[in-house]
């Protein structure tokens, strides 16, 4: 039986939670995500692909790499989100089902974070739960994953 595998993929800045603007982002590290995510994971028979990047590239690369081996991706683009046409091209070129997740409230937030390139191509997006939107994302992730095997 081949390896269920979700890929966990986090831009810019996200290496920086914990340490980064704690009253907007919270204490827990980008550690902590994956361990969250993995945990959720596990918990339901899926393996979990982490990766971050501060360079907009290097996530085109991952989630073109994902769109071949992973059955589907949670993405926090970061400030990615309201800029990268690359990475919105990139989650419109594959298959696999993508979650976009925010830990904080963008729609409260200033403006300029108010529009997601990337949630239009995406299967869904979660905003405002802290980092335990991750695990909301994996979770429905998983179940849409599941409902497609039915």
């Amino acid at each position: 039986m081949a390896t269920k595998r979700l890929f966990l993929l986090n831009g810019p800045n996200i290496n920086l939670l914990g340490k980064r603007e704690p009253g907007t982002y919270g204490h827990a590290s980008l550690d902590d995500v994956v361990r969250l995510v993995s945990d959720t994971a596990a918990e339901k028979g899926y393996d979990v692909v982490a990766y971050q990047s501060n360079h907009e590239g290097d996530l085109v690369d991952y989630i073109q790499q994902a769109g071949e081996e992973a059955d589907g991706i949670i993405i926090n683009p970061a400030a990615y989100t309201h800029t990268s046409v690359a990475i919105r091209d990139a989650i419109s070129a594959i298959h696999p089902p993508v979650i976009e997740v925010h830990i904080s409230n963008v729609h409260s937030r200033e403006s300029f974070r108010h529009q997601s390139l990337s949630a239009p191509v995406c299967d869904g997006q979660v905003v405002g739960f802290g980092i335990d939107g991750y695990r909301l994302a994996a979770l429905g992730l998983i179940e849409k994953l599941e409902r497609r095997e039915k």
